[in-house]
């Protein structure tokens, strides 16, 4: 068996640059045990943005559901495991920031996949998100032996996602939703564009000595995140806790010009009809 507990593939999945992976920037640059510097420390954003989306998405999370926390805290590891990785370039390092973000995607499908579109033989969101934690279960055990199928499911996971976002945009006249569902698109957009270029695109980028896009990746992508999930949260509480009529509004500065995090405020106490 060529899989990950193989005794000879063991002894090495911890070691540095043990991975296949090996991003744009100049490895071991600004320190000797840092390989990618840049990649390591823009990590670390994802705890600054993380902790302030739990404190504005708990006013819905705590009417809703608090497993909801769960995408935000498990982003935290997100940052962590991608830290990890870039510091060491490990294999161990890649497989646990590919298999965190794996998490990060079943835990949001199954908080907010909408009702409507189950298969007919589901009848409520417990069984649903039985299900699809014990697929993502599987999955995760399934990558240690074949852990090239790791990017499979997460492009599917993504993918579908986003079909489902772009399906209950059309049905919804919002216009601060539909402003903040183009803006999800947008930063998702430019970010891909940063992950794309560094990977397929670094002679380029080493022949003008700017190596760092998978770094500006990981600030893009958890401010993409933001907006998604908070646009997504706000489609599921029209749908699932009508009665306390969200809105949506940006923190720090709320005004024409919204500039900021998106967050969810509850306005009503009573039930109300549905907007989007």
């Amino acid at each position: 068996m060529g899989g990950f507990f193989s005794s000879e593939k063991m002894a090495g999945v911890f070691s540095y640059e043990s991975s296949e992976v090996d991003w744009c920037e100049e490895n071991y640059r600004h320190s000797e045990h840092v390989v990618e510097y840049f990649n390591t420390v823009s990590s670390f954003f994802f705890f600054i943005i993380s902790p302030v989306m739990l404190y504005l998405l708990h006013p819905y999370a705590r009417e809703r559901n608090l497993a909801v926390h769960l995408v935000w805290v498990l982003m935290m590891f997100v940052g962590l495991f991608s830290a990890y990785f870039h510091m060491t370039l490990s294999f161990v390092g890649q497989m646990l920031d590919e298999l965190s973000i794996l998490w990060v995607l079943a835990v949001a499908y199954a908080a907010w996949f909408p009702r409507r579109l189950y298969p007919s033989f589901i009848k409520d969101r417990s069984t649903f998100s039985s299900l699809v934690l014990m697929f993502t279960l599987v999955t995760t055990l399934f990558s240690f032996f074949r852990p090239t199928a790791n990017a499979y499911i997460l492009n599917c996971f993504g993918f579908h996602l986003t079909y489902v976002v772009v399906a209950e945009m059309q049905r919804c006249t919002d216009q601060k939703a539909l402003r903040l569902g183009k803006l999800s698109v947008a930063m998702w957009t430019l970010a891909i564009s940063c992950w794309l270029s560094d990977r397929f695109g670094c002679s380029f980028w080493q022949r003008i000595n700017f190596c760092y896009l998978h770094g500006v990746w990981h600030i893009l992508i958890v401010m993409a995140v933001a907006y998604a999930s908070t646009l997504i949260a706000y489609l599921d509480a029209n749908y699932e806790i009508p009665y306390s009529l969200p809105e949506l509004q940006y923190w720090p500065c709320d005004n024409r010009w919204a500039v900021g995090l998106p967050h969810i405020v509850l306005k009503g106490t009573t039930k109300t009809q549905k907007r989007c």
